[in-house]
């Protein structure tokens, strides 16, 4: 790719520069508003989206620009996601005093950030774009959308449908903005001028965000890891299994990657699998699956969110049973970079361990994770209360999950306590500065007001030290 001229830098430096003006503009009017207004914003654009003309529209748009997906569950997603994100933010606080503590004399005031830029992702165009703009707006900020290419003409429409309701309620212009044609330069300035940075997407891409100077709340890859014990209801665990591989044809980041299944019940599993359309590869297959997923260490687009019939022709798998297979089942020993099928794999192939003792499930799940997926997330079926905590104190992940779907509920559901949102920190083990779901707390800045206390209790030293004295001395 040629380098930028000085000329088009400075072209695109201004071009960014008034996109932030009125983006500035917009929020210090709406920082005026009260909890009610802001509220009243939140409400308008959760249903500018969540009525089903919009999301079934969006949904057929998102499908048609990027080739990811299906019509059936993005429509769901767009519903549900923004369902859900919306019920979150109802009652809660952002505008003026939060929180008062008459113990230590502090109140909390909220203040918004300012002007911020988003981007988003081509694998979750829709559901990102409202996702975020519900949880920044909720803070009196402003919005500036760098949306992935493959995806623009989705988030134009996202952008217009939200922006359509708040004219409605006669909220101020401007409050969100796309750039409609998005190049790296242009997000990279918009990165350097905002006054915070929200980035949802490629790990090439957060690395830049994280590096352009502006604080920045960004995630990490996802390679979702879901242990099977012997204790598992095993067909619960096998259709919801199957339903975090194929929801939306694994355009989630949380879409189910691995399974690793106790000897004795393997067979099982994969039988159950199998119930649910799931087609195991021969060895002969599985080298030729290898060969248009990956081409020199990276996924292709070829089979990336990709219908399954599509991904049996590419892959030359002829039988009808891989023709009318809903996904891939690909039986695996090894991890790492010599074993892609390891990895995260945004499709519907699923790959699958084996394991005898328990230690050797956390031992593979740490291997997996520690290849693709630092931070991000795992899960187990069980019903053994031990596993699941030596699972959740052996590894480094900030979400695991119990006996549910992995794309499902890691970004929140509603039979589960996670936090709905768009973006998912994985904590230092993902490079990433926040370890939970990203919600609206993340995009206000706090004052904390200090009053005077009674002195609280100054411990004399021999109750600080004295422990210590008689063990070593003084």
């Amino acid at each position: 790719m040629a380098s930028l001229t000085n000329e088009q830098k400075q072209a695109d430096q201004q071009f960014i520069a008034e996109m932030v003006t009125r983006a500035r503009a917009a929020q210090e009017e709406f920082e005026k508003y009260n909890q009610e207004q802001v509220d009243e914003v939140v409400t308008a654009l959760g249903w500018a989206i969540y009525q089903k003309e919009n999301a079934e529209y969006l949904a057929k748009l998102e499908v048609e620009e990027t080739g990811m997906g299906n019509v059936k569950d993005k429509t769901l997603k767009n519903i549900n996601r923004t369902k859900g994100a919306v019920i979150d933010l109802i009652g809660k606080k952002s505008v003026g005093i939060i929180d008062v503590d008459e113990e230590t004399g502090v109140t909390q005031i909220a203040k918004p950030k300012g002007v911020i830029g988003a981007l988003t992702p081509c694998t979750n165009a829709t559901p990102g774009t409202v996702g975020n703009a519900l949880m920044i707006l909720k803070c009196r900020n402003s919005v500036i959308f760098t949306p992935n290419p493959r995806s623009k003409k989705t988030s134009d429409e996202v952008i217009r449908l939200m922006n359509r309701e708040l004219k409605k309620i006669g909220a101020p212009d401007n409050l969100i903005q796309g750039i409609s044609n998005p190049t790296t330069n242009l997000s990279q300035e918009l990165m350097r001028q905002v006054d915070t940075v929200v980035a949802t997407g490629g790990q090439g891409m957060v690395r830049a965000a994280y590096s352009s100077g502006t604080p920045c709340i960004g995630v990490g890859a996802g390679n979702s890891v879901m242990v099977v014990d012997e204790s598992a209801d095993l067909e619960d665990a096998a259709e919801k299994i199957f339903m975090g591989k194929v929801f939306d044809n694994a355009t989630s980041c949380s879409s189910e990657n691995s399974i690793i299944l106790q000897e004795s019940i393997y067979d099982t599993v994969i039988e159950n699998l199998k119930k649910h359309g799931g087609y195991v590869v021969s060895q002969d297959e599985k080298k030729r699956l290898e060969k248009v997923m990956w081409k020199d260490g990276h996924l292709t687009a070829d089979i990336i969110c990709k219908d399954p019939d599509d991904i049996a022709s590419l892959a030359e798998m002829k039988s009808d049973e891989a023709q009318n297979a809903t996904f891939f089942i690909v039986p695996e020993t090894g991890t790492g970079p010599g074993y892609p099928f390891s990895g995260e794999k945004l499709s519907v192939v699923l790959t699958a361990y084996k394991y005898k003792t328990f230690d050797d499930a956390i031992k593979l799940v740490q291997d997996i994770t520690n290849y693709q997926g630092k931070g991000h997330s795992c899960g187990i079926h069980s019903r053994n209360e031990d596993h699941i905590m030596q699972l959740a104190h052996s590894i480094n992940v900030c979400r695991i999950l119990v006996n549910q779907a992995q794309a499902y509920g890691n970004s929140g559901n509603f039979n589960n306590g996670l936090a709905f949102t768009a973006t998912l920190g994985c904590g230092s083990w993902g490079g990433n500065s926040i370890d939970e779901n990203v919600t609206y707390k993340h995009c206000m800045n706090i004052t904390r007001l200090a009053r005077l206390i009674e002195p609280r209790e100054i411990l004399d030293d021999e109750k600080i030290f004295g422990a210590y004295w008689d063990k070593y001395g003084k």
